[in-house]
């Protein structure tokens, strides 16, 4: 008994994969990576504009999150948008498929062209990415806990703070890098996945400040309790800064995908002249 294949016309029995231009989709994708990368560069030099170190002048760290967060919405959208649309412009012909199949398949191409795109944006483009949204999560870098190992890490310059003699004071004659060394790993191990700063751990840092700066030892105390609170109001800073930085990547992420499905079945309506026919 011999079986019969019935193929309809236009498509390849040779592949499985006859309904799929992929030279059309990885053109797309690239397409709208060199886009966003053109766009990323255009913000970092907008968003340099925008801010300043100069009290008064520029505009207020909330309203650059939000301006970023936005920023990477329209990228999304246009990028997305360009890639799609060449990836139905350019996609082969169907010949003898539905009307609906046709609409499917484009939305489909657009989709797996902004999906390939994702995901070679994610491995080229993250250090271009790095340098336009980090200005958001700039607090994450005073929040986060680094080895003790590194001379310049996070938690030098709480130390820093906490270690401060006062002029005129007269410090301790003990070995000075000894002990900051070792509040520098008490504090790293301490603070390391939003972790605290035991009792018995704080009143032994209280005594070392005491002894460093030659203050009192109420007032090493109260000193000791102001660096702690400021670790952890900046911990909680970078948790916020992260968290809406997420969201607004899973926006833009979510809005790209559809900008590059709708304008597939644009590209590829107007390709087979059935575009006005489908509005």
């Amino acid at each position: 008994m011999i079986d019969t294949v019935v193929v309809a016309p236009g498509e390849s029995s040779g592949s499985a994969l006859a309904g799929v231009s992929w030279p059309a989709i990885v053109a797309g994708a690239i397409a709208a990576c060199a886009m966003t990368l053109v766009l990323l560069a255009f913000g970092t030099g907008l968003g340099l504009t925008l801010v300043s170190p100069w009290a008064g002048s520029g505009i207020s760290a909330t309203t650059f999150k939000i301006t970023t967060g936005l920023y990477l919405i329209v990228i999304a959208m246009i990028a997305s948008s360009i890639g799609g649309y060449l990836t139905g412009r350019l996609r082969s012909g169907w010949t003898g498929v539905h009307g609906d199949e046709v609409y499917f398949r484009d939305t489909a191409h657009g989709f797996i062209a902004w999906a390939l795109a994702s995901v070679l944006g994610a491995a080229v483009l993250a250090v271009p990415a790095t340098s336009l949204i980090g200005g958001t999560a700039a607090g994450a870098t005073q929040g986060a806990v680094a080895s003790a190992s590194q001379p310049t890490g996070p938690m030098e310059g709480y130390v820093d703070s906490l270690l401060r003699s006062e002029p005129g004071a007269q410090p301790s004659s003990a070995n000075p890098s000894d002990s900051r060394g070792e509040v520098v790993r008490l504090f790293t191990r301490s603070f390391r996945n939003g972790g605290e700063l035991k009792a018995p751990d704080r009143e032994y840092v209280g005594k070392v400040v005491a002894a460093r700066t030659g203050m009192s030892q109420a007032d090493a105390d109260k000193r000791v309790n102001e660096v702690v609170t400021q670790v952890k109001a900046d911990a909680d800073a970078a948790r916020k800064a992260t968290a809406s930085l997420a969201f607004w990547l899973t926006a833009s992420l979510f809005l790209g995908a559809f900008c590059a499905s709708l304008a597939a079945t644009e590209g590829g309506g107007l390709r087979d002249g059935t575009w006005k026919r489908r509005r």
